[in-house]
């Protein structure tokens, strides 16, 4: 079966700068075959926008019919982006057996902010025996807040444990409101009341958003005549069917960085590697185990507020090709450092704005003397103007002194108290600054020429002016200064790497022993002391820029680096050849000697025999997972059970505590006929 009759896959995922496509085949050897690949900058007033630039482009590059293509999957930044950012919709959090001082716990409270909480008496004990259900209050107050709010979110005491009255919450709500409803069980079976309700109520203020996004797409797809379904990647790498992402977009955090490694492992065929992803901002590092990404066994954390949700135990370091470069103060010998801020590379700049740049920056060379603000501009993000209400007088000043030209920091800024001032804007996202970044470094060198390479270079030669602790210029040219840039991130790279390894195998101090055992490696006087240190795995580069800045990285991390070809398209391959997983969890309990009650789905069920519960928790499980996996959009899941069992011994008997039952249903997504 050739490529061109094998049926096509469109991988789509929404980055923070770029939205990546590509277009994918199984036919053309184990991996399939990448057809075509695109990016289009991300349009965050309108994701569906970017999303038709990537895909139009991939559609063209393949000269493809459309209708060839029988499977759609996305990864999206949409979620985890709502939640650092604080938005989604106004929702309701019901609490069912929770007195208001459960709010102080978990964060619970500080994510609530303004929103409505209603509590109602009710709830479960640790072996499903119902407390007296009272849900009148709650009655009262629906048709007040149906009429203000997106949705609502119900907790209530145990309910993983007997979900009876979620439900009772959920009927009367749906009945009375016809609002989307989300429920904590539905979400997860930790125990844990106050976490579960966060993250119950952040799943709630998502379903909107999401809701959006998913529609926004399917018209677009619909109006390429792409009659295909669309999947979602979840933050554990798995994929699900669109329909189950938007009950459940809470599970969409981290989707992106979970989909790199997807992405990592199908283009190595390495089930055990190290993957850091390095883009503009930021470096993100993970391990892959067995052909897995590891997860944080605590649950994802995503703006400050730890919830329930499983998810890559990523680690992001503010280390990119964009990270700003700065000199070690006080120090005779002084260290290049980057990061963790974000500047728009010079050679960008340049591009984007001509002699508005170039020209100040000819003005600073001429003068005499380097001053600290040389190479850098300040320019206006273009936001609308309500983003900017509530600016302290000195901050409206300075703001209304800078345009969407770029204007030079020593001609902007007369004092030292204003570049506070001009940080603050900054970090509001009203103002951009424009500075020397490896970027640069790398147009200078010439490994790297989308943008301005003579502007890089202008920047470049203002940096190599900079005097180090003797007053001697720190570099003697600009391609010098440029290596010693480059060499920088390679060596920064190899540290997060490291640390992320220390990390995981539990050490503390990380950082600081990633540092030194670098350092040691770099140094040419390496000490008295030999210390040296290895993976036990290869790394996977991925990113753009990753051929460039990981050449380097063997030597220092003590094992291979594979960068793919696909590298710059990762999370887009990740989405189009990830699996469909979902499980399924049933709980045996013994409330009293002789009883084994089972708690699984949405029902609670008494046996008089161990072995009897055991059994029926597993049919359970079984039937569960297969259902949500028809749900998530497979057809051909296969069914892994494990048990996992609490016992104790008394006078030389078994006692039964509880019994933990674990179902996992996975299989390729179903595709369009």
């Amino acid at each position: 079966m050739t490529a061109k009759s094998s049926p096509l896959f469109l991988g789509i995922d929404t980055g923070g700068t770029y939205t990546d496509a590509v277009l994918w085949s199984e036919a053309g050897g184990a991996n399939g075959k990448v057809l075509a690949k695109a990016k289009a900058l991300t349009t965050r007033h309108d994701l569906a926008v970017g999303i038709s630039g990537a895909v139009d482009a991939v559609l063209q590059k393949a000269a493809t019919d459309p209708a060839a293509i029988k499977l759609v999957s996305m990864s999206t930044t949409l979620a985890t982006n709502a939640l650092v950012e604080g938005q989604g919709g106004r929702v309701a959090l019901v609490m069912i057996g929770f007195s208001e001082g459960d709010l102080a716990r978990d964060g619970l409270k500080a994510a609530l902010g303004t929103d409505p909480v209603v509590f109602c008496p009710g709830g479960h004990d640790v072996h499903g025996n119902a407390a007296k259900l009272d849900l009148s209050g709650l009655e009262a107050a629906l048709p007040e807040l149906g009429a203000s709010v997106s949705g609502f979110a119900v907790c209530a005491y145990f309910a993983t444990r007997n979900p009876a009255h979620e439900l009772s919450a959920r009927n009367l709500i749906r009945d009375i409101t016809g609002l989307p409803v989300t429920a904590s069980h539905e979400l997860s079976a930790k125990l844990g009341g106050p976490r579960r309700a966060l993250t119950t109520l952040l799943n709630a203020r998502l379903i909107s958003m999401i809701d959006r996004l998913v529609a926004a797409t399917e018209g677009f797809l619909a109006a390429r005549g792409i009659a295909a379904p669309l999947m979602v990647v979840r933050g554990d790498g798995a994929l699900v069917s669109a329909a189950f992402a938007r009950q459940r977009p809470i599970e969409t955090i981290l989707s992106g960085p979970a989909a790199s490694l997807v992405g990592a492992r199908h283009m190595t065929g390495l089930d055990n590697a190290v993957v850091s992803d390095i883009g503009g901002t930021t470096t993100d590092v993970a391990v892959l185990d067995r052909g897995r990404p590891r997860l944080d066994p605590e649950g994802a954390t995503v703006g400050g507020f730890r919830t329930m949700v499983e998810a890559v135990a990523m680690r992001t370091f503010g280390l990119g090709g964009d990270s700003e470069v700065t000199l070690e103060d006080g120090a005779l010998n002084p260290r290049i450092l980057l990061g963790p801020r974000r500047l728009v590379p010079l050679a960008l700049a340049g591009m984007m704005h001509g002699e508005a740049v170039t020209v100040e920056l000819e003005r600073q060379i001429r003068a005499a003397n380097p001053s600290r603000m040389d190479g850098r501009l300040a320019v206006r993000t273009g936001v609308p103007e309500r983003l900017a209400a509530g600016l302290t007088g000195a901050e409206a000043k300075l703001y209304e002194l800078i345009g969407l030209t770029p204007l030079a920091v020593d001609r902007l800024l007369t004092s030292n108290a204003q570049n506070a001032t001009l940080n603050r804007l900054v970090s509001r996202g009203l103002v951009h600054v424009a500075g020397f970044t490896p970027s640069d470094a790398a147009h200078v060198l010439g490994k790297q020429a989308n943008w301005d390479a003579a502007t890089a270079r202008l920047g470049a030669e203002l940096f190599a002016r900079k005097r180090d602790g003797r007053g001697q210029a720190i570099a003697a040219t600009p391609e010098a200064i440029s290596e010693r840039v480059l060499t920088t991130l390679t060596r920064l790279s190899a540290e997060v790497i490291l640390e992320t390894a220390f990390a995981e195998d539990g050490l503390d101090g990380a950082a600081t022993v990633a540092h030194a055992l670098v350092q040691r490696a770099v140094d040419a006087h390496p000490g008295i002391a030999r210390l040296s240190v290895a993976l036990d795995r290869p790394v996977i580069g991925l990113g753009a820029s990753a051929p460039l800045h990981y050449a380097g990285l063997p030597p220092l991390v003590g094992h291979d680096c594979l960068v793919p070809e696909d590298t710059d398209v990762a999370n887009a391959l990740g989405a189009v050849v990830g699996q469909v997983r979902v499980s399924a969890e049933a709980r045996v309990s013994q409330p009293q000697e002789g009883l084994f009650r089972v708690a699984s789905g949405e029902t609670v069920r008494d046996f008089l025999d161990e072995a009897a519960a055991i059994a029926a928790a597993e049919t359970d499980v079984r039937a569960i997972a297969a259902g949500r996996a028809r749900d998530a959009g497979t057809d051909s899941a296969e069914i892994e059970i494990a048990s996992e069992f609490r016992v104790s011994t008394v006078e030389g008997q078994r006692m039964f505590i509880e019994a933990h039952v674990v179902a996992v249903a996975s299989g390729r997504p179903r595709i369009a006929v």
